[in-house]
């Protein structure tokens, strides 16, 4: 009913937590979403260096982790030079543990496996002995390439896509010079989100005294558990005002906290309820079931 982690190793060992008991129930589509750096910093807003690094340093963390369940990991990033990049920053880590390899999933990475492993070497033998894959640091661009590796070479076996932030990269499919919404109907709507911390930050005028109120929470969910809006206290710690087992929508989760906290206050039905949530209360992703060729991101 309360979540707040001391520190972000031990929210990477909550989330492998979830990710294993998914794998045990005989899930191999799986999401893992959690803010890596310890502000509203995304890959989007602030330093996109810095959330690539500290997204793969946790990735990393997360690595460990399962090649300590008995599991062997690659970390998959979108090319050759993210690839070169993290590979030289993390050497000493990387070659230390004989469980663990990195690949790329962008044009060309069969020439940079052959780099590798030596000329000749078929593609679908490089991955043999890999157990789980974790893909990382990709944008809304380089999803195509993700999905055909996937598709193409990681098959049946388990993949994490690791804090891609799918919210954000979602809402450009379908724009000019983007993938189309296909690209989450089919393929990114297998995944299942096994743990899921989305923070949001909240205000709302009053007629009275103070007259704003701003309030955060955030949706949560750690599999096998249910999905659960959190409301954020002055402590720190989140604590649990609404869960079900489907996923929520952001909207949804909004009126959750609104409801917890008293704020939900105009009639149903009246103009100004209407004009505080507007006409569009949802995303074309979350409204649009019938084209989705699976219902796993919303379980």
């Amino acid at each position: 009913m309360a979540y707040r982690p001391a520190s972000f190793e031990i929210m990477v060992k909550d989330a492998c937590a979830s990710v294993m008991s998914a794998i045990e129930n005989g899930e191999t589509r799986l999401e893992v979403e959690f803010p890596p750096l310890p502000s509203s910093i995304s890959g989007y807003k602030g330093s996109s260096d810095d959330f690539i690094d500290a997204n793969a340093q946790l990735a990393l963390v997360a690595a460990k982790n399962l090649i300590q369940k008995g599991k062997r990991v690659m970390l998959l990033f979108p090319d050759a030079a993210e690839y070169e990049r993290s590979r030289s920053m993390f050497e000493y880590t990387i070659d230390s543990e004989e469980a663990l390899c990195l690949g790329y999933t962008g044009k060309g990475f069969l020439k940079g496996f052959q780099q590798m492993f030596g000329n000749g070497v078929p593609q679908d033998q490089v991955t043999d002995n890999v157990d789980v894959f974790i893909v990382l640091n990709h944008s809304t661009i380089e999803l195509p390439s993700m999905r055909r590796y996937v598709e193409e070479i990681v098959k049946d076996r388990p993949v994490i896509l690791w804090n891609l932030e799918l919210e954000t990269l979602r809402a450009d499919l379908g724009l000019f010079g983007f993938p189309p919404k296909d690209l989450h109907y089919e393929f990114l709507s297998q995944f299942k989100s096994v743990f899921f911390l989305r923070l949001r930050d909240y205000s709302k005028s009053i007629s009275v005294a103070p007259f704003l109120i701003n309030y955060s929470g955030a949706l949560f969910r750690e599999y096998p558990g249910p999905w659960q809006v959190m409301f954020r206290q002055d402590s720190g710690q989140y604590v649990c005002v609404a869960e079900d087992r489907v996923r929520y929508t952001l909207f949804d989760a909004k009126e959750e906290l609104m409801r917890s906290l008293g704020l939900d206050t105009e009639d149903e039905g009246s103009p100004m309820r209407f004009l505080r949530r507007g006409y569009k209360r949802s995303t074309w992703w979350e409204e649009d079931l019938a084209n989705e060729k699976s219902r796993n991101w919303r379980s």
